[in-house]
């Protein structure tokens, strides 16, 4: 665990006007790097923090390394709170929908002249385009740029199951925040950023379509994909709810596979000594891997596996991320108390600076939980 100071982000102070998953995720993210993040919520608290089902779990993953303070911005006084909180910040977050903030005089302009130094994170579901006025989700976002097609079955389109886009849009806006930071240093200025959904989703696929431009035709969706290895699946074991995936993805580790597993006939075939010949032969390799597999556990294959070196996985449900060794090992959950003051383990940071994991600072924040500690330290009590 670092002190305080030695963190990457000590020092800055963050002003987040944000909810859901998108906005929060940047804050969050700079919070745990070290960052003072100060989260703006309406009277009564951000309604993400009351939101059911697959949403219950946004406030507690999202908001950890903030402090929580209620502001009607609708009211001039709390609406001039917020403008001095940011005149003395080093970064805004926002991703309400477009115009919101402006509307309330809490723009990027209307802090060009009091705060020049400041660095004003926008959030949105797209950039400057034909459709940067659209409301837009992480799901809605997915299905029109084309994740959601590559992650489903043909004809049946499928979101990924996370808010991968949401997170990863967050983390391209931690991006942007740290080289407007950069620039700072250098020229004094700070400046507008700006991340979004549809252009993360395209991004993210571009990978199919720089293929669609290499080879002349179209990537197919995942489940039914041309796969670049023979061997690239995952395999029902011995025991049922014990799948297991496989990949052998090098001339070396085919032969290294061939000799653990005895498949003596596949090793002194000439004709599969090379990846792309193997991968023609799929259909003769791949029934009899699987029944392989099938008559053997899944914890005998995984010792054999681990010790040759192939890339494997175990099919694991999130809920049991709770018990991973490695993770609890590493420094890799953080402790938590969810709403209702329960204890809980959520994961940290994916990172490490000097072989250290970055913290818990501050637990995830009470609605208004920290008011009077921030207006004192803000000069505005």
């Amino acid at each position: 665990m670092m002190n305080d100071e030695d963190y990457p982000l000590a020092g800055i102070r963050v002003i987040e006007f944000t909810h859901m998953v998108m906005g929060p995720s940047v804050g969050m993210i700079l919070g745990d790097l070290g960052a003072d993040v100060i989260r703006i919520e309406p009277p009564g608290g951000d309604p993400t923090r009351r939101l059911l089902g697959s949403g219950s779990g946004y406030f507690p993953m999202f908001n950890r390394n903030k402090r929580s303070i209620c502001l009607d911005l609708k009211a001039s006084g709390d609406l001039a709170t917020a403008r001095q909180l940011v005149e003395n910040a080093d970064v805004l977050i926002e991703n309400f929908r477009p115009g919101a903030l402006e509307r309330l005089g809490l723009g990027y302009e209307s802090f060009a002249q009091g705060n020049p130094a400041l660095i004003y994170c926008t959030a949105k579901g797209f950039l400057s385009g034909p459709y940067q006025h659209r409301t837009a989700l992480d799901e809605v976002t997915q299905m029109m740029g084309g994740l959601a097609y590559m992650t489903g079955p043909p004809g049946r389109p499928l979101r990924a199951g996370a808010s991968v886009i949401d997170v990863t849009g967050g983390m391209f806006g931690v991006i942007g925040i740290l080289a407007a930071l950069q620039r700072r240093h250098r020229t004094g200025k700070g400046g507008e950023v700006k991340c979004s959904l549809f252009e993360t989703t395209a991004f993210l696929v571009g990978q199919h379509m720089a293929q669609q431009a290499v080879t002349g035709e179209a990537a197919q969706p995942m489940p039914v994909r041309v796969s670049a290895w023979a061997i690239y699946d995952v395999f029902d074991t011995l025991n049922a709810d014990e799948q297991l995936f496989v990949g052998v993805v090098s001339d070396s580790q085919w032969v290294a596979f061939c000799k653990s597993f005895a498949l003596d006939a596949f090793a002194a075939d000439a004709t599969l000594a090379v990846n792309n010949e193997r991968v023609l032969a799929r259909d003769r390799i791949v029934p009899q891997v699987r029944a392989l597999f099938a008559g053997m556990t899944r914890e005998s294959l995984v010792a054999k596996l681990e010790q040759i070196g192939l890339p494997f996985a175990p099919i694991t449900r999130p809920d049991e991320l709770f018990d991973d060794p490695h993770l609890n090992a590493g420094g890799g959950l953080v402790d938590i108390t969810i709403p209702g003051g329960a204890p809980t383990r959520l994961p940290a940071l994916p990172l490490e600076f000097d072989g250290v994991r970055m913290g818990l600072r501050h637990d995830v924040p009470n609605i208004n939980g920290d008011r009077d500690s921030i207006l004192k330290e803000c000069g505005l009590v």
